[in-house]
């Protein structure tokens, strides 16, 4: 009976274990919008702060780096107005700074922690305007790309953003906050636990064909 607990719980166990997360932060910086602000438009982020790597955070007035990304062309008419980007030609950059990017690379700083691009329809979302306060916007979509030791992630960014109308209209903006989560397939822990439960249920079906 206790075999089949302890095959139960690995079995659980096995796709927690698959993946590990890194969730990502980042603040402040700008985005440029062109053409504006309609059909086509490419939106451009710069000079956003990295403020967290996973348990790694940037101490008060300091940043770990910067992350960086940029869209397709935008598929509606007005960036007034809810819609999507196309991710052709999307990048998503996320580089680390100082010593603590060295220590967790083993690569001199600065190092390339995550470069990929959208894999889907980026999402954009306008949130009700208030005359004479500004414009909120959301940019959110799927990301793939590869880790600065080769290894394959995916994951989601949410981008919360906002501008004037006049400097909107001049394709300015800044950016608020975002989260990344980056997923990590762990291949070896998969194989691992994998081995471990074949040799668990090849052991319990030869004492049950012994009893």
């Amino acid at each position: 009976m206790r075999r089949v607990v302890v095959l139960a719980l690995l079995a659980l166990a096995l796709p927690i274990a698959a993946s590990a997360g890194i969730i990502v932060t980042n603040n402040n910086g700008s985005i440029s919008i062109s053409p504006c602000c309609g059909a086509g438009s490419i939106i451009t982020s710069t000079g956003s702060h990295l403020h967290s790597w996973g348990a790694i955070v940037a101490a008060p007035n300091h940043d770990l780096g910067s992350v960086s990304f940029s869209t397709g062309a935008f598929l509606g008419s007005t960036l007034f107005a809810n819609g999507t980007f196309s991710p052709t030609g999307s990048s998503f950059v996320v580089i680390g700074v100082g010593s603590w990017a060295k220590t967790l690379t083993g690569l001199s700083s600065p190092v390339t922690l995550f470069t990929g691009s959208f894999t889907g329809p980026i999402t954009w979302t306008v949130a009700p305007h208030v005359p004479g306060g500004g414009w909120k916007f959301q940019l959110s979509g799927a990301i793939t790309g590869l880790l600065w030791n080769g290894r394959t992630v995916n994951g989601t960014t949410v981008q919360n953003l906002y501008s004037s109308t006049g400097q909107l209209n001049q394709g300015i903006g800044h950016i608020k906050m975002g989260t990344t989560n980056l997923s990590t397939p762990e291949p070896g822990t998969l194989g691992l636990l994998g081995s471990g439960l074949v040799g668990i249920a090849g052991m319990f079906r030869r004492k049950l064909t012994g009893a």
